[in-house]
């Protein structure tokens, strides 16, 4: 596929960044930088070879803004979320951590993809790729023996485990059509989300998610994928 056009939100650093970087060089797309703040998106349009766009996913007149300027995209890769908790036990999160988490990971994906969806339903073959995270797994945290039932991460964890319903929403929806709806797993990166402790680099966590923004035809929707493959919901 040449010549596609992709949208990457929270594309100015991190992951975000480095899917937008692989798009661009790996796959020859266009790629729309997203951020919230114009300079750091500029600065990494400037980077990856992509260009700038200003986008907040919780400000809907952002969203309708940008979304009125595009008549056509092929990928749309919903990456830009928040992780505010350190360590709290669920009994001690805040209604308000967990409303302010949910605005971004969750809501913001949702605003974000009604809007962009009239110029994904132009494309042949349109891609949403929403960037998920095994903490989110259900069948992971509910499994004392595993790491992750060892993060007591309540909002960030609640919108990661709500975005895995929101994928399959859509990909139920629009199942009959030639858009592809998934959720990737980039793994425990090294990013600002938690102080550049995890022990994957930013690229590798990009894989995932590059890999179901180029699927073929006959690729799956509806799922949770890493960069091996299937991951439990």
């Amino acid at each position: 596929m040449t010549n596609r056009i992709a949208l990457v939100t929270g594309a100015n650093k991190g992951i975000g960044f480095e899917i937008a970087r692989s798009l661009v060089t790996d796959h020859g797309m266009t790629v729309l930088v997203a951020a919230r703040d114009p300079q750091r998106g500029k600065e990494a349009a400037e980077a990856v070879g992509g260009t700038a766009v200003q986008l907040d996913v919780t400000d809907p007149a952002s969203v309708a803004a940008l979304a009125a300027e595009i008549d056509e995209l092929d990928v749309l890769v919903n990456n830009a979320g928040i992780l505010l908790e350190r360590g709290a036990p669920p009994s001690g999160t805040p209604v308000e951590m967990l409303r302010e988490t949910f605005e971004t990971n969750v809501l913001g994906v949702v605003a974000v993809t009604n809007a962009f969806l009239p110029a994904l339903r132009r494309s042949p073959a349109g891609r949403i790729v929403n960037l998920s995270s095994g903490l989110g797994s259900l069948a992971f945290t509910t499994d004392p023996a595993h790491v992750y039932a060892q993060n007591p991460l309540l909002a960030y964890n609640a919108s990661k485990s709500a975005l895995s319903a929101v994928t399959v929403s859509y990909a139920n929806e629009l199942r009959g059509t030639p858009i592809k709806v998934n959720a990737a797993d980039p793994g425990y990166c090294a990013t600002d989300l938690n102080h550049h402790s995890g022990y994957r680099t930013p690229a590798q966590g990009a894989i995932a998610a590059v890999r179901l923004a180029t699927l073929p035809a006959d690729g799956p929707t509806g799922g949770f994928f890493d960069e091996d493959g299937p991951v439990p919901w």
